[in-house]
């Protein structure tokens, strides 16, 4: 019985030291040929290295009654693979090998985090609160071009940061875009495609389509799945006539004859539903415009300022800015503001002398002693 049970040994260390050499001089083989093409056979290795861990891996698990170590189709491959005539191409096997490792990742947007901070949420941490910007931008579409309209107040929470911002960037000299969302987001979407549509004008010798911008900024947008914080209006005229058209965060879009978007969308949406009709004249859509935008400013908290318009058609563009101030300062000082001395609290001062100090290149700038300080 032990003799029996050292012959067994004795089988299965032969056994393993031939896989190893089988192995091994696969992989010379493979390393050979690489060298020689010049280029890395990473599938191949991937399958020899596979067809010896399936060798270990029926040794030290083996089968009862089962003298066979690795299955035929495994031998199949090892033979292809030592055959001197095989060609270096990868087979589907090979490929599927491949496909089950782990490759880096490229380059790209990550939602790494985004899937992180999902999970903290769901296990009870509380997300710190986002500063939501507000804002009433609209337009429509009249008989001879498109008109443009927003508000002129950027708000950080509850806080009013400018009371005289612009919301309508320039895109291309017949298309204009409003923008409604995080202020820095606006404004590099918008600056990133009109410089895109400058270097295709440059290249075609043509004018910009409103199309073409609409294309770019809607397939930034979905690239970054609504990370970015951009709500657009826009609109312009070309050579097939004038075009308005809404993009979303998520970079869906909408073409319509009006549309509006911001917090004080939907105050300005009822004065649209009310009073637009087709064929509307110049001065009859910028009314309409600013009523829509006053119409925000008064029902929105975060709307506010002033009204600014945008007119564009087939001759030109026109931007009026500040063209209504409904909310007027009633009260300016003369004198201005004046605050008596003691009412803030001085806690540390310090004097610093810096003169001239004349040297043999020439007059230096440097920095005296402290003459005074005190608590």
């Amino acid at each position: 019985m032990i003799v029996q049970m050292m012959e067994e040994e004795q089988a299965f260390d032969d056994d393993i030291q031939e896989h190893l050499s089988i192995t091994t001089s696969l992989q010379n083989m493979l390393d050979a040929d690489a060298e020689k093409r010049k280029r890395p056979c990473r599938q191949r290795s991937v399958t020899a290295i596979t067809i010896f861990g399936a060798a270990v891996r029926s040794f030290l698990l083996p089968q009862s009654n089962s003298p066979k170590i690795i299955s035929r189709k495994e031998e199949r491959e090892a033979q292809e693979l030592s055959s001197p005539s095989s060609s270096p191409t990868c087979s589907r096997s090979d490929i599927r090998m491949a496909g089950s490792m782990e490759l880096p990742a490229k380059g790209g947007f990550s939602f790494d985090l985004c899937r992180r901070n999902a999970m903290l949420e769901k296990s009870g941490l509380k997300m710190p609160g986002f500063l939501k910007t507000g804002t009433t931008i609209v337009g429509l579409v009249f008989k001879d071009g498109v008109v443009l309209g927003a508000d002129t107040r950027a708000t950080e929470g509850p806080i009013v940061a400018d009371k005289n911002c612009e919301k309508i960037h320039f895109m291309a000299p017949n298309i204009y875009c409003c923008g409604a969302g995080t202020a820095a987001d606006t404004e590099a979407v918008t600056d990133m495609v009109s410089s895109q549509l400058q270097l295709h004008r440059y290249a075609t010798s043509r004018e910009s389509r409103v199309v073409t911008a609409l294309t770019l900024l809607k397939t930034h947008l979905f690239n970054y799945q609504g990370h970015v914080s951009a709500a657009l209006v826009l609109g312009g005229v070309d050579v097939t006539g004038p075009h308005l058209h809404t993009v979303y965060p998520h970079g869906s879009t909408d073409t319509l004859p009006f549309a509006t978007m911001g917090s004080g969308s939907l105050a300005a949406m009822s004065v649209f539903e009310s009073k637009y009709k087709e064929g509307l004249t110049r001065e009859e859509g910028i009314q309409l415009v600013a009523d829509a935008i006053r119409a925000g400013i008064f029902n929105d908290l975060g709307s506010g300022s002033n009204v600014d318009v945008c007119v564009i058609t087939q001759g030109g563009t026109e931007y009026l800015r500040n063209h209504e101030e409904p909310n007027p300062r009633t009260y300016v000082s003369s004198k201005g503001f004046s605050f008596a001395t003691g009412h803030t609290e001085v806690l540390s001062t310090r004097i610093t002398q810096i003169g001239p100090v004349v040297a043999e290149g020439g007059p230096v700038v440097a920095e005296g002693d402290v003459m005074e300080e005190g608590l």
